[in-house]
């Protein structure tokens, strides 16, 4: 059954994103790197615990949503170490397996807000400014190094009564950065 979507509905996107994937297309031979892509993405998309949605996938990137019964900050955190290890353990296989070293790893941005959809065809599309903002977080400036997941400010305070009380949380995290109006990067 298709689900119905009113025009300011809210919800989660997700977007696990391969760091690296640029010089390693082009400097893989097309049938190989193929191989290893979609392996890992599988690694990915097998790892969703928490019934995101797939809206899409990117070329090296999967861009999951769900609307409604937002996941807990806790529990999207969980999701994501499920996916990086999965993502992990897939890369050392297929390292293994063709005998090469593959020097990809694993950024995700979660973010939270109003988002809609659009059909074209059998193709369904997000639409709106929170879709554009995750993408915009993927191209920050802020997180030194991957594998790493960026929590946007709306998220975070989706995820806690009282937002301030989100900071404190990051008081106890030594693999982790809080940024004023921007989010919160977890080192993964």
């Amino acid at each position: 059954m298709e689900e119905l979507i009113s025009p300011n509905e809210t919800g989660i996107i997700m977007i696990p994103d391969i760091s690296g994937f640029t010089d390693f297309v082009i400097n893989t031979n097309m049938f190989t790197g193929k191989y290893i892509t979609e392996n890992l993405l599988k690694s990915i998309i097998d790892s969703n615990n928490l019934s995101f949605k797939v809206s899409e996938i990117e070329g090296d990137a999967v861009l999951f949503y769900k609307y409604r019964k937002i996941p807990s900050f806790d529990d999207t955190l969980a999701q994501i170490v499920v996916m990086y290890k999965n993502f992990k353990k897939e890369l050392g296989r297929l390292s293994l397996e063709l005998t090469m070293e593959i020097s990809l790893s694993l950024k995700i941005i979660v973010h939270y807000g109003s988002f809609t959809q659009y059909t074209i065809g059998k193709f369904k599309k997000l639409y709106g400014a929170t879709v554009v903002e995750a993408h915009q977080m993927l191209k920050n400036h802020m997180a030194k190094f991957p594998p790493y997941a960026l929590f946007s400010e709306a998220f975070l305070k989706a995820n806690f009564e009282q937002p301030a009380q989100s900071i404190i949380e990051y008081d106890n995290c030594d693999n982790c950065i809080y940024l004023a109006k921007i989010g919160y990067i977890h080192y993964l």
